[in-house]
């Protein structure tokens, strides 16, 4: 199993569906878990998808929008009540502060788990630990809506010949990773750099100079596309993305896996979202998302010389 996967708890936009629970998405990464726009249900589709209370260590809400924020109620009682012995941080538009408040305490139950609120008010960074830093950015929504964006520190990859033409074998490999040099062979010589990975979120909101941010060099990029092509101008009017124009963004941004949901229930057949995210140009990994799905981060590039 990758330590570094999405599970998809649902994919509706707007009102579920027979198919489809509303939105809900939990980024693994390394031992922690991210719940994202935990919707109405979210509790029901982590029992589904083998997601225990216990695997979140941070919830990060778009917006206040129901098919968003419904769930939290239900997810924050089940923290308490399986009382998760970890504390566990929400970030949510700070606007948003009286609709937190009342899902917070939507009902009597004992609260035995620390929940720390983190409201958002602009972009930039959130919080930063060792496996990443998490930012934000504003996006473009008829209420105050914002994506979010997971960069992994960069690093050194370790290369085995050059080590071995060095003689640094066995403690000594760990030694100069830790202290930058050993007997005058330093990090740089027998190391290369590695890129962090990168991955993002982006829900509800019209082209703009965030969703544009949020995407660039993305390893997998999350993104709504709630509306077919031809009906573009309905979703700007309603503030969303189509198939194509998240499919162009990630295009541009260097994306390498591109995950479509939030899909409008007037669309029966979601190979359509593929075929026009396709005919946008964009040649990466592609998945149209479904309920209970698990999408592995994709490993990461190697250079050209360790291709030969």
């Amino acid at each position: 199993m990758s330590s570094r996967e999405l599970v998809v708890l649902g994919t509706a936009s707007q009102v579920p569906t027979r198919h489809r629970n509303h939105n809900g998405y939990l980024l693994r990464w390394d031992g922690e878990g991210i719940l994202f726009d935990p919707g109405e249900g979210t509790q029901r589709q982590m029992l589904r998808a083998g997601v225990a209370a216990h695997d979140i260590n941070r919830i990060c809400v778009t917006h206040f929008h129901g098919d968003h924020s419904l769930g939290l109620a239900g997810v924050i009682q089940r923290i308490n009540l399986d009382q998760v012995p970890h504390p566990v941080t929400a970030h949510y538009p700070a606007s948003g502060q009286h609709f937190f408040d009342r899902l917070r305490y939507a009902t009597a139950y004992r609260e035995s788990v620390e929940l720390t609120e983190a409201p958002v008010a602009a972009d930039g960074p959130l919080a930063t630990t060792d496996a990443y830093t998490l930012s934000s950015h504003k996006l473009s929504h008829p209420v105050e809506s914002y994506g979010y964006r997971l960069v992994e520190p960069d690093g050194r990859r370790m290369l085995p010949a050059r080590l071995a033409e060095h003689a640094i074998a066995g403690p000594d490999v760990g030694r100069i990773q830790r202290e930058g040099a050993v007997r005058g062979v330093t990090l740089e010589d027998v190391s290369e750099h590695r890129r962090g990975q990168r991955f993002a979120f982006i829900m509800d909101t019209r082209l703009c100079d965030g969703v544009y941010a949020l995407a660039e060099g993305c390893d997998m990029l999350v993104i709504e596309s709630t509306f077919l092509d031809e009906d573009e101008r309905l979703a700007t009017d309603h503030g969303h993305l189509t198939a194509g124009q998240a499919a162009r963004v990630a295009r541009e941004a260097g994306v390498r896996h591109l995950v479509l949901t939030h899909f409008s229930q007037r669309y029966p057949d979601p190979e359509e979202f593929e075929t026009q995210a396709r005919a946008a140009g964009f040649e990466g990994e592609l998945t149209v998302a479904q309920d209970l799905i698990r999408v592995p981060v994709p490993t990461r590039h190697l250079p050209q010389h360790h291709l030969r």
